[in-house]
């Protein structure tokens, strides 16, 4: 069976299509979309590198504390080491500070907060200094992934 030019024109287009969405297979016609799916699987493999040095990290905390902490059990343990206050029983409205003080913490090195100081009960105080990206959801936690990452390394917990 023969093709007419129209359809092959047809598969081609379809083809181009297929490949689009397939970011580790671009298509060669298209130098931008070649880059565009290159930048694709580059940040996959970043997406991927960044879940597995999390995973570390919530395995070297349990290796430390004996429990494997979601995101905010981390946000929390950075809070009260922010803190300085040690062990002790906190209120809610407390937990949610020190959750605070975490982020706050945790995103200072790349400029959106600087400290203040502290209170008369000791608790630090942050100013911002710029907005947050507006990311949506996945977004949002892979960039603080990233930030606590970085916070834990700074303190010499991870590699």
């Amino acid at each position: 069976m023969k093709l007419r030019a129209d359809d092959r024109t047809q598969m081609t287009r379809m083809q181009r299509i297929k490949n689009r969405f397939n970011p580790c297979k671009p298509d060669p016609i298209r130098v931008s979309i070649v880059f565009s799916d290159h930048y694709i699987c580059k940040m996959q493999q970043a997406q991927d590198d960044l879940q597995v040095r999390w995973l570390k990290l919530r395995i070297r905390i349990k290796e430390r504390f004996g429990i494997k902490p979601d995101m905010d059990g981390i946000l929390f343990l950075i809070g009260i080491q922010e803190l300085g206050s040690g062990k002790q029983d906190f209120s809610k409205e407390e937990k949610q500070d020190l959750m605070h003080i975490a982020v706050c913490t945790v995103l200072s090195p790349s400029g959106y907060y600087v400290p203040e100081g502290n209170d008369e009960g000791g608790w630090p105080h942050f100013k911002q200094l710029k907005p947050l990206p507006p990311f949506i959801l996945t977004e949002q936690e892979n960039f603080l992934k990233d930030h606590i990452l970085l916070y834990f390394q700074n303190q010499d917990f991870i590699d």
